[in-house]
């Protein structure tokens, strides 16, 4: 049995960790829709979910806990990761750190904070049920590496902060599964910590081409003792003409490595691919019967229609 010590200690300190992240959870309103935000930046920088923002951009708000609206420049938005920065004046505003590192376990305790159905501030508690999971999005696009919890995430949670119990951000909450329950889904922090650097510097991210099908796999023991990893991207399929196709990559192979970062998704090599900035990347692939490591210059990103 739990000690109620154990209890209250626990219900204390979750107490504490709403009273400190809380004032740094906003709501994002446009039109009559709204979700939720975090503020990433004292000097006004709010991440939010893209699909939060889409539509008017001159008619975002955000509105403080304190009550307060402000009018929200959008600063950059990222459809295929379903991300989007804005940017708001007035007041200093409490930052939340994200956190880049891999930290999370599955059965983690997470809490999740937003404005669900426009009830405001509404804290739930939950855990870490499952990592790296994919789910279809709108257009086509697959949203990769996602983290399942089971903290309860309804309509207007969109864009607010899953943490962990240090009040660490862990993920940026985006989506739900309509009639399920104990089903939500949560950005990483460690790709919305990349996405939302570049949506603050450029506006945009612009993803250069390798021309592989890949995706994020668990390796058999066998593979894991040879890759010195347990996780790798797998080539699935390689496009004729592309610049994987140029170098040799092979359908089945292993990404290992890009840029001497261990690669666990694919996420993780586009991470390399547009923070190199058109330059090669350094691959480390492992083959059937060898590993080698060589330099590969991506096809530039492909140009959206105005």
């Amino acid at each position: 049995m739990t000690s109620p010590g154990l209890l209250a200690q626990l219900s204390h300190e979750l107490e504490e960790l709403v009273v400190k992240t809380a004032p740094s959870v906003v709501a994002v309103e446009q039109g009559r829709g709204q979700g939720t935000g975090v503020v990433i930046a004292g000097d006004g920088y709010v991440l939010t979910n893209s699909h939060v923002v889409r539509g008017d951009a001159r008619s975002t708000r955000v509105r403080l806990p304190t009550g307060e609206k402000l009018a929200a420049e959008l600063v950059g938005d990222d459809p295929e990761s379903d991300l989007a920065v804005l940017r708001v004046g007035g007041p200093r505003l409490a930052p939340l750190e994200l956190h880049e590192s891999r930290r999370l376990k599955v059965g983690q305790l997470v809490v999740a904070i937003g404005n669900p159905l426009r009830f405001e501030g509404t804290v739930t508690l939950g855990v870490v049920s499952a990592l790296e999971r994919a789910l279809p999005g709108p257009g086509g696009v697959l949203f990769e590496g996602l983290v399942q919890t089971d903290a309860a995430i309804n309509p207007g949670n969109s864009g607010g902060p899953l943490l962990d119990a240090s009040g660490a951000v862990v993920g940026i909450n985006t989506a739900v599964i309509p009639h399920a329950r104990g089903l939500g889904f949560a950005i990483a922090a460690h790709t919305a910590s990349w996405i939302a650097a570049v949506l603050m510097r450029k506006g945009r991210v612009e993803r250069p081409l390798l021309g592989v099908a890949a995706r994020g796999v668990d390796l058999s023991l066998v593979e894991a003792e040879r890759a010195g990893q347990a996780r790798a991207v797998r080539i699935q399929a390689v496009s004729q003409g592309s610049a994987a196709a140029r170098v040799g990559l092979l359908p089945g192979e292993l990404l290992l490595r890009a840029n001497q970062s261990a690669l666990f998704g694919v996420d993780d090599l586009k991470r390399a691919m547009v923070l190199g900035e058109g330059q090669p990347v350094l691959l480390e692939v492992q083959g059937m019967h060898e590993r080698r490591t060589f330099s590969v210059e991506p096809d530039p990103a492909r140009q959206k229609a105005a």
